[in-house]
């Protein structure tokens, strides 16, 4: 049988049995995707294609589409004062924690970099499991979402410092960023305001009873489109796709049934290749050379750490169990992880052992938050039914 059938066999199967591998071992899809990858690759079944590389980096544009289009802007825009500085102090505390920790234990520029990351992506997956009525995730995704720019930002940044060094020609793209930025805000203005003046004009883009699912079309040509202009000024790519989901979010959210439909053709199909393909690019035998393992916890370790700390300060809002749940919800950051990963590797910034270090703690992490956000449910579960049974028989319900 010839290697490109044997690899579309390979792919095929594990897209299909990867969800019920996945619900049998209780654990997100993605986590088991990557594993069962790196185990096929060390069989032999599967292994590096240029069509399946093309496919997965679509795969991993589409994913942070799908990530921006979970950012409802009205929602945080409306949140109380309060909890949007809570949400920056957080950023900007976690952002200081993991400098000063990356001088204090001599990391590579890269390393460090990643210590702060934050994606939301795999929080829909918690907003299945759990229902955004949780005050902890609907601050989490507040958190996430201004964690998410600050680490799309430092992504574009480390891209083109990888490419041009730095010097003058950083300095050039980062203008151009900044360029790019300020346009996207002039044009979410004025388009706030067309639809305001001509609110029939969304219909039009988006009828309510079409044949052609003109609302998937226009989605798409959005997403290529912000892909396109990102090509055009040499930033990162990445950027584009959440802000073309974000685009989406923010001027028809009103299409519920939208978000569903993009879902299903990326989590169905784009999604689960890309991370098949992190787990073919990982070595499985990486695991036994001296440091990769040990380095990996460290860095889960540190990770997570640094999150409970700079979620401290949440617990005046909701408490210190919502703090210590947005600090595990948000130390997932599995797709940015893996994207400074693969970018610091290819330019040379670091060695194969700790590529593998971040790919391995990256799976580490989401095993890690998964369990304890499952773990803290339950209590917070056990305590309200312990204090519901204290005021039907009387008692004081604590504060």
């Amino acid at each position: 049988m010839a290697p490109d059938i044997l690899l579309l066999l390979a792919l095929s199967v594990l897209i299909w049995i990867s969800p019920f591998i996945a619900k049998a071992l209780r654990m997100p899809t993605p986590p088991v995707e990557i594993i069962l990858g790196t185990l096929l690759a060390s069989a032999g079944l599967l292994y590096e294609n240029t069509y399946f590389h093309l496919i997965a980096e679509v795969g991993f544009l589409y994913l942070m589409f799908l990530a921006g289009m979970e950012v409802n802007l009205k929602e945080i825009t409306g949140s109380p004062p309060i909890v949007i500085r809570q949400a920056i102090l957080f950023v900007v505390t976690l952002g200081v924690l993991a400098v000063a920790t990356g001088l204090l234990l001599n990391f590579a520029p890269i390393v460090t970099a990643s210590l702060p990351l934050i994606s939301i992506g795999l929080l829909a997956s918690l907003s299945k499991i759990y229902g955004r009525s949780q005050p902890w995730l609907n601050l989490a995704i507040i958190v996430g979402v201004l964690g998410e720019i600050a680490s799309i930002a430092t992504l574009t940044v480390l891209d083109a410092a990888s490419t041009v060094g730095f010097g003058w020609e950083l300095l050039l793209k980062l203008s151009y960023l900044l360029f790019f930025i300020a346009a996207i805000y002039l044009a979410y203005r004025f388009l706030q305001l067309l639809f305001w003046w001509f609110p029939e004009l969304k219909k039009k883009l988006m009828p309510k009873e079409d044949t052609s699912d003109q609302d998937i079309r226009l989605s798409m040509a959005l997403f290529f489109l912000m892909i396109s202009v990102m090509m055009i000024l040499h930033l990162e790519l990445a950027l584009g796709s959440f802000i073309a989901g974000v685009a989406i979010s923010a001027f028809f959210h009103h299409e519920k049934s939208l978000e569903e439909k993009m879902s299903s053709l990326g989590f169905g199909f784009l999604v689960p290749i890309f991370f098949i393909h992190v787990g073919v690019s990982f070595d499985l035998a990486s695991i036994l050379l001296p440091g990769v393992l040990s380095g990996a916890l460290l860095i889960t370790g540190l990770m997570i750490l640094l999150r409970i700390l700079a979620a401290y300060h949440l617990r005046r809002l909701y408490g210190p169990l919502n703090a210590l749940g947005v600090a595990f919800a948000l130390s997932m950051p599995l797709t940015l992880l893996i994207a400074v990963a693969t970018i610091g590797f290819n330019s040379g910034s670091i060695d194969r052992i700790t590529y593998d270090q971040l790919i391995l703690a990256s799976l580490f992490e989401v095993i890690i938050a998964m369990s304890a956000v499952k773990i803290l449910s339950k209590y917070r579960e056990k305590k309200k039914q312990e204090a519901w049974k204290r005021e039907r028989s009387g008692g004081v319900t604590p504060p």
